[in-house]
């Protein structure tokens, strides 16, 4: 392997001193790095086969989503959609349709959009550079350079919550996650590295697979690294302190109450509105409050007599919705505004979160609740944290 001594045309300089460490001796960590990756990847099926298309809906699909969870589903959207004209000609119900189960639909919606940016404004064809990616709706800096680094061989820098984790150490640099400063001295060393590596592509995803696999949140499996000697946070035995976690923010309670009512035409639907929590989506009819509300009360807004046959608890990454699950025996539809019917066996056609799957199943209506949606209770373990585009 060709180890590159001098930085590429246009790379800020090595000399300067920004705030905080600079990581030495970063073609040697590159080509390290290059070496490992091939050993040590793990083998799924984005890596299968390299297109921006393929790269564009893994990484959004990759962000705060567990890696079993995208395994499970990106093979069937792929093959929903297999090229970009055919997302972007879908309608928005059909992709959050085949995006359940994956959560934060905000991202589906913005690969929508981005698909259909494309098809108009390059000819269906993802492009290639940092900029014009990176001007595509809902695609970020770091998604960007995964891009145009992994599938188009550019000096393109990245950092997610991983890379910023293993710079972090490699430094022994006193960082933050979450902090503007700690993310602009990240991007330099990122950009810094991808400047004098042979193969940057390559250089990015062994970043962020050490960091997934590796070099974790914690207890670091610094025996297994293959930086262990070039790491400055191992020698000074701070690495499983560094980076220091995220300031927590405070976290809301919400109160739902959810009506199912289904008769031989199916189960009652509403759409969710345009913004916020699980936007656009279908779901029972339910009213949302701060506190818990009076069942006879909420039967009476309804038109007709409800029963609760259940309750259980959703968390989200900002939210705890407290779902209160109600039944009517009444054959009288309830006057609810924009309520329409779905057949019981259109259900996994149309948009619905794990949380409106749970709550029609909690009814003990007979349907087949998708798998994604019962793997959904379990917390996940992000495949890539939060990307920074500081």
């Amino acid at each position: 392997m060709t180890i590159r001594t001098t930085p590429r045309a246009g790379s800020p300089s090595l000399g300067t001193s920004p705030a905080g460490p600079e990581i030495p001796d970063l073609p040697l960590v590159s080509a390290i790095l290059e070496a490992w990756y091939p050993r040590a990847a793990r083998v799924l099926p984005w890596r299968s086969e390299r297109s921006g298309y393929r790269a564009l809906v893994s990484e959004l699909m990759l962000q705060q989503t567990q890696v079993s969870r995208v395994v499970e589903r990106f093979a069937n959207f792929m093959a929903k959609f297999p090229t970009v004209r055919s997302l972007a000609d879908a309608p928005e119900q059909e992709v959050l349709a085949a995006w359940q189960g994956l959560g934060y639909y905000r991202r589906a919606r913005f690969l929508h959009r981005a698909a259909q940016a494309i098809r108009d404004m390059h000819g269906a064809e993802v492009p290639e550079n940092v900029a014009a990616l990176a001007a595509l709706p809902g695609i970020g800096r770091y998604t960007a350079g995964a891009i145009a680094s992994i599938v188009f061989g550019q000096a393109a820098a990245i950092v997610d919550g991983n890379v910023l984790r293993v710079l972090s150490r490699l430094a022994d640099h006193e960082t933050r996650m979450g902090d503007p400063a700690a993310e602009r001295w990240a991007w330099r060393q990122s950009t810094r590295l991808v400047q004098v590596a042979s193969a940057p592509g390559v250089t990015n995803e062994a970043l962020m697979e050490l960091g997934a696999t590796v070099c974790t949140p914690a207890a670091p499996r610094c025996d297994a690294c293959p930086l262990a000697a070039q790491c400055a946070g191992r020698a000074s035995g701070r690495a499983a302190s560094i980076p220091t976690p995220r300031r927590s923010a405070a976290r809301r309670t919400l109160y739902w109450h959810s009506l199912v009512h289904v008769d031989d035409r199916g189960v009652l639907l509403t759409e969710r509105p345009a913004a916020g929590l699980w936007a656009g989506m279908l779901q029972p009819p339910t009213i949302e409050s701060d506190t818990p509300l009076d069942v006879t009360a909420i039967g009476t807004t309804w038109g007709i007599q409800v029963n609760k046959v259940a309750q259980f608890t959703h968390v989200t990454s900002h939210r705890t919705v407290d779902f209160t699950v109600l039944v009517s025996s009444s054959e009288c539809t309830p006057a609810i505004a924009g309520a329409h019917r779905v057949p019981l066996e259109r259900l996994e056609s149309v948009a619905l979160s794990n949380a409106a799957w749970r709550v029609i199943e909690c009814a003990g209506v007979p349907v087949k609740t998708p798998l994604s949606a019962s793997a959904g209770r379990r917390a996940p373990r992000a495949a890539r944290s939060e990307p920074t585009d500081s």
